[in-house]
């Protein structure tokens, strides 16, 4: 049976997340709702990811198996025309090999978090970004981001109901970067612990504001208690951006 790789972008606002839930919308259930109308039959959708209420996507990868005539392309258009109008798109469709799995093929995931740092209310990106008004210092934020780079346990940094079987998580990548009133944290890893990413980005933002130094973020790594987080980010801001597979 063909394998088909989707890669969705969405707006995670009104959704209680990627995964299937009862009694609230979600992602998942959304793109499996317009499979079904698509094919007739009920056909369970898988991804790289499982976004958190209220967080984006530019670029989950997700995967289901059907046979169908249609053309990976064609399929894109008819999942489109149903989920219409979900803020949710196919950007694209393609079959894949049968062993390709979005989620245990994945070996690295990176997301965004954006930060617009300025008084001025937000008049268009209004549950789209984390809106700080007090002055940042991007240059202090990144230099502290270092400290959580590479093999550590991240349970000060890991939401209660993490269900990850270990804390220790390896961060390959943790940048901060200013664009004008813009400020974006850049975080990559094989995979995170849940809350891991707006975690980090709410104390980093505590040392943009001169509230921590780069000394009270170690300390905070260091105890491996989530009661030392000194502020969890609103999801408003995350993006899933990029999910990377083995070549060939």
């Amino acid at each position: 049976m063909p394998r088909f790789a989707l890669t969705i972008e969405y707006d995670g606002g009104p959704y209680a997340g990627w995964q299937r839930q009862d009694n609230a919308p979600t992602v998942q259930g959304e793109i499996e709702k317009a499979l079904r109308k698509t094919c007739g039959t009920d056909i369970p959708v898988y991804s790289a990811g499982r976004t958190d209420a209220g967080v984006h996507a530019l670029a989950m990868r997700g995967h289901f198996d059907l046979d169908t005539h249609l053309t990976g392309f064609r399929l894109a258009g008819a999942l489109n025309a149903h989920l219409r109008p979900a803020p949710i798109a196919i950007r694209a469709c393609e079959i894949v090999d049968d062993e390709w799995h979005s989620r245990f093929s994945c070996t690295g995931r990176a997301y965004e978090y954006h930060i617009v740092n300025r008084r001025a209310p937000l008049a268009l990106e209004k549950g789209k970004a984390w809106q700080i008004p007090f002055p940042l210092d991007s240059d202090a934020m990144h230099e502290a981001a270092q400290l959580l780079t590479g093999l550590h346990d991240f349970t000060t940094f890991r939401s209660t109901e993490c269900q990850s079987d270990s804390p220790i998580k390896t961060l390959d990548r943790l940048d901060v970067r200013r664009d004008g009133e813009r400020v974006i944290v850049e975080a990559a890893a094989r995979s995170f612990l849940h809350h891991q990413v707006r975690s980090m980005v709410g104390c980093l933002a505590l040392v943009g504001r001169g509230k921590w130094s780069a000394v009270d973020l170690q300390n905070a790594l260091d105890a491996k208690d989530r009661a030392r987080l000194g502020h969890n980010a609103p999801p408003d801001g995350l993006y899933f951006v990029d999910a990377v597979y083995p070549q060939g």
